[in-house]
């Protein structure tokens, strides 16, 4: 376990310094022993888009990179986070724009309500860093464990083939009739 506890003053809980990169940014912050990764992202650091969803590590949801692994952020307790290297949404963009695979999601209706999105753009972008050419049978086994209720998955899938192409140097895959017809779907 990592971490160290700080008194502060009178009246004051005892917190925890945590010293972890969040996104290639180094972060020295005090947190609420008992908070998860989770609840430090949103509510200590405001980076908002890892999401609550179930808490339960059921829905895909607050996933992120911990160290270059694809880890479900309700189930970690932040202090097990002291020194090590987080990467969640916001750290997808490449400067302002945003990162291919991104764009893929908005190109093929990838994301609708939007809430499952920033877990798939997570798991899509863990697969993609180990096998830069999956077949569509890899991309459904990485991207199980992220639950949409709006898109079917067939527009997910679609954006993550793009994606991959766009990152291999490659001209992405144009959208389906399915994704055009349906406005993008973006709803």
């Amino acid at each position: 376990m990592g971490g160290s506890l700080v008194t502060l003053p009178a009246g004051a809980r005892d917190k925890i310094r945590l010293a972890v990169t969040v996104n290639g940014e180094a972060r020295d912050l005090l947190a609420d022993p008992y908070k998860t990764l989770l609840e430090v992202l949103r509510e200590d650091l405001g980076l908002t888009g890892t999401k609550h969803g179930c808490e339960l590590g059921e829905c895909g949801a607050c996933a992120v990179l911990l160290d270059g692994e694809l880890q479900l952020s309700c189930l970690v307790p932040a202090v097990e986070c002291e020194g090590r290297q987080v990467t969640t949404v916001e750290g997808l963009k490449i400067g302002p724009e945003l990162s291919p695979l991104q764009e893929a999601f908005a190109d093929h209706g990838g994301s609708q309500c939007g809430y499952c999105t920033s877990g798939m753009l997570m798991a899509a972008t863990w697969l993609l860093g180990r096998k830069p050419d999956p077949t569509r049978q890899e991309i459904q086994e990485a991207l199980a464990g992220q639950l949409c209720r709006c898109t079917g998955y067939q527009q997910i899938y679609e954006a993550v083939e793009s994606g991959a192409r766009v990152l291999r140097g490659e001209k992405p895959l144009p959208p389906t009739l399915s994704t055009v017809v349906e406005g993008g779907g973006h709803g």
